[in-house]
């Protein structure tokens, strides 16, 4: 086996084995499932393991390496026109290339899903442009960020209730294993060329501004069609008895995701035979990697996707539910807290935002450090969807105080944790938290009778909140110590036989 896809093989075990543990033990302790269902989980496991390895890797070969070349090359030029209608259109196309969109266009009602696609799709260019700009002019993000988040928190006031769940939703979704390696790595090349004290700090932010895009054209959908209740259609186990049927049931998948990953990927192998051929930055070894790479990138998502959905979703709304009525339903609320902890270390973007962040801050945060704060906000996260399940309170009465705290908060940390806490907001609501964690917390809402759209709807939004405080918090703890750091390195102890110690802080 190739040693890198070896070593993320291991990373993907490491974060996928814990999830798989907690759901076992929750079927033999609380909620029993029949052993045909248990093996299918099991099977989407395996599936999921060797899917995010793959597509660590092809990600790391492909889609990063293209990312930062278009990055180097808008940033040579010198046409604002140009720039914003560049990074527009890239914008427009790795939106459209999400696979996580076409599952949320599918659950929102009232809007057809063509037009909420490219609603979002243009949202994201809109904004992925004005990123652009904003690292090319060394504009503040922490501004940027008060402003349009000022925006959307005055907007929603005037959007269908039923929508607002659904529009800050969106904002995680759209951010998701297509799109948050391409957009860093552009992020990473437009600061690449910059030799300034801010330039690492500026590399991030990009999926954070791209995030409001699609935050801001649902709620504008949301002001000009009328939201009905969904008509969400439960996720099913399959009713599988012998070892042939779990392997008819994915052998039955695998067709539908290989050519859904495959239409979410032409687009980009589209870019990047454009832009080989206008800019001629490749040459032979660097092209056969970018394309074994972009291999990966399509097998990897095709069985992580086939695995999720397959093995995770169904069980997922089945543990809901089934936690939902238990005798004390409010032990839904932990148990949410426990599995938001270790499911976010299985989000395949995740890891690549970690690594980038360990490489630009040359270890000064470390992938360790990331994985820990980012398990914390979103266990945290989880624990407040599943609150809102049973109580039905609204999601305004959580995003508003969190997001006008998050935005305080960038005032007063380093500028690199700015960027790299509102990244990972978007990072860390991925296909595993779409396709996972919203069907637990829409099968405990129908189990309660509660309203889809206003109580179970709000996860993905919520989980890609809390990362923003930890991480920010994270940034507080290390601004004191490295002032603590600093202070003691002006003060001089004299040999060890003299108690004189001399201040050098104001000489």
């Amino acid at each position: 086996m190739n040693p890198k896809l070896k070593e993320k093989t291991k990373e993907s075990l490491t974060a996928v084995l814990p999830i798989t543990a907690i759901v076992l033990l929750i079927s033999v302790l609380l909620v029993p499932m029949e052993l045909g269902h248990i093996v299918l989980f099991i099977s989407g496991s395996v599936m999921l393991i060797f899917g995010m390895g793959l597509f660590q890797l092809g990600a790391e070969m492909a889609m990063s390496p293209l990312g930062e070349g278009i990055g180097v090359q808008i940033s040579k030029s010198k046409k604002v026109l140009i720039v914003l209608f560049i990074g527009f259109i890239m914008g427009f196309i790795i939106t459209i290339s999400e696979p996580d969109l076409q599952v949320l266009a599918e659950q929102v009602p009232g809007v057809p899903n063509s037009v909420l696609i490219l609603a979002v799709a243009v949202g994201v260019g809109i904004f992925l442009a004005l990123s652009i700009v904003r690292i090319r002019d060394q504009i503040s993000l922490s501004a940027m960020l008060i402003v349009f988040y000022g925006a959307l928190i005055v907007l929603s006031f005037f959007v269908p209730k039923n929508f607002i769940a659904v529009a800050f939703d969106s904002g995680g979704v759209t951010t998701g294993p297509m799109t948050v390696p391409f957009i860093m790595a552009m992020g990473i090349g437009l600061a690449s060329v910059r030799s300034d004290k801010n330039a690492d700090s500026d590399s991030f932010g990009l999926v954070a501004l791209s995030s409001i895009g699609p935050i801001l054209a649902v709620m504008v959908l949301g002001c000009f069609f009328k939201p009905e209740q969904s008509e969400y259609t439960l996720a099913n186990i399959e009713n599988v008895k012998t070892t042939r049927d779990v392997a008819t049931v994915f052998l039955k998948g695998l067709p539908k995701y290989a050519e859904e990953v495959l239409i979410s990927l032409l687009p980009v192998i589209a870019v990047f035979v454009v832009f080989q051929i206008l800019c001629k930055r490749y040459h032979g070894k660097q092209i056969w990697k970018i394309l074994i790479g972009l291999g990966y990138t399509y097998t990897g998502l095709v069985l992580f996707l086939c695995g999720v959905n397959l093995g995770f979703a169904p069980v997922g709304a089945f543990l809901g539910k089934q936690l939902a009525v238990f005798e004390f339903k409010w032990i839904l609320v932990p148990i949410g807290m426990l599995i938001g902890y270790y499911i976010v270390k299985a989000e395949p973007a995740i890891q690549i935002l970690n690594h980038q962040v360990q490489s630009v801050t040359d270890g000064a945060i470390s992938v360790k450090a990331m994985n820990s704060c980012m398990s914390i906000g979103v266990s945290v996260s989880v624990g407040l969807a599943m609150l809102r399940v049973l109580t039905g309170v609204p999601i305004q009465y959580i995003v508003i105080p969190g997001y006008v705290l998050a935005l305080v908060m960038s005032r007063f940390v380093p500028k690199i944790f700015v960027g790299i806490a509102f990244d990972s907001g978007g990072v860390a609501s991925g296909p595993m938290t779409s396709t996972f964690l919203i069907p637990i917390s829409i099968g405990a809402c129908l189990a309660v009778g509660g309203d889809i759209m206003t109580d179970a709807f709000g996860v993905v939004a919520l989980v890609a909140l809390t990362p923003l405080i930890a991480i920010q918090m994270m940034g507080l703890v290390y601004k004191y110590k490295t002032q603590k750091i600093n202070k003691q390195a002006d003060t001089v102890i004299v040999p060890e036989d003299s108690d004189e110690i001399i201040d050098l802080g104001d000489e």
